[in-house]
């Protein structure tokens, strides 16, 4: 079994090969290379483009997720859905160009999925970085903070979370300069979201809620602008949710708590 789908410049590049076997002889900035995945950043008709080349799992990774109760990223598969759903939302994110996926081992499946780059951007880690030093405007930082939220709330709302939901995965588009009233956020680096067709486990909102707590926590964000943002994403008076959610509230300081001593560890140790 295979799919193929080729946008432009990629229904021409690949005119008369293999797409499977092209994509492996690619020469370019290899970003990532771990578990049977590849990730590279490479030019096709002076045009900048990322791939996320999978080479199946392997059973014995399989079974691990499935013994932790999470289901299996098994290829490019899982980005290419997760892409379409958030644009289906609203939610600014990559551009699909070309998708690739054959086999019918799920263990041993081959597949590859190529977006256009997104430049020029600048990650909000970055962009966020010194902040606690040199504070930014305030109309700015709460309408970033506003935004993040609003993404936030509408993924969750459709039973969607998203595994690695830290500030370096929103892209902040720099041309034109943001402005309060005129920036755009897309968020990258889906291939482990989660799409459920019922309301997930709570604990996949937590998990998502607790990394972008941790990062934004380490990017000098005040107490203030923590509460502002929940004030966005939980949509209801800030009294009545600190109410509500008096347990999630503490169960994510806790849990950022582990998240930066585990950090300092590994800062300390080297381990970078």
């Amino acid at each position: 079994m295979s799919q193929l789908i080729l946008r432009s410049p990629f229904n021409r590049f690949f005119a008369g090969r293999d797409p499977f076997q092209v994509v492996d002889t690619l020469k370019g900035e290899v970003l990532r290379e771990i578990n049977g995945r590849r990730t590279l950043r490479f030019e096709v008709e002076g045009a900048s483009y990322y791939i996320k080349i999978h080479h199946g799992v392997g059973w014995f990774e399989i079974i691990k997720n499935i013994l932790c109760l999470r289901l299996p990223v098994l290829g490019a598969r899982n980005e290419w859905n997760a892409v379409e759903h958030l644009t289906e939302l609203g939610i600014d994110t990559m551009r699909v160009v070309a998708f690739g996926e054959k086999g019918l081992n799920p263990a041993r499946l081959t597949s590859f999925i190529i977006t256009e780059a997104l430049t020029p951007t600048v990650s909000l880690e970055d962009y966020c970085r010194g902040w606690a030093e040199n504070p930014p405007a305030p109309a700015l930082k709460h309408a970033l903070i506003r935004r993040v939220a609003e993404m936030a709330r509408t993924m969750h709302c459709a039973w969607i979370n998203h595994r690695d939901f830290y500030l370096c995965h929103f892209l902040l588009h720099t041309d034109p300069p943001p402005t309060p009233e005129n920036f755009r956020l897309s968020l990258i680096d889906l291939h482990r979201m989660q799409i459920h067709n019922a309301p997930p486990a709570p604990r996949w909102r937590r998990k998502d809620l607790s990394q972008i707590y941790f990062s934004a926590v380490e990017a000098g964000f005040s107490h203030h602008d923590l509460l502002r943002f929940a004030r966005v994403y939980f949509d209801a008076p800030l009294k009545t949710t600190m109410q509500q959610e008096a347990y999630l509230f503490a169960w994510l300081k806790g849990e950022v708590a582990r998240l930066q001593e585990r950090y300092r560890r590994k800062f300390a140790s080297g381990d970078q």
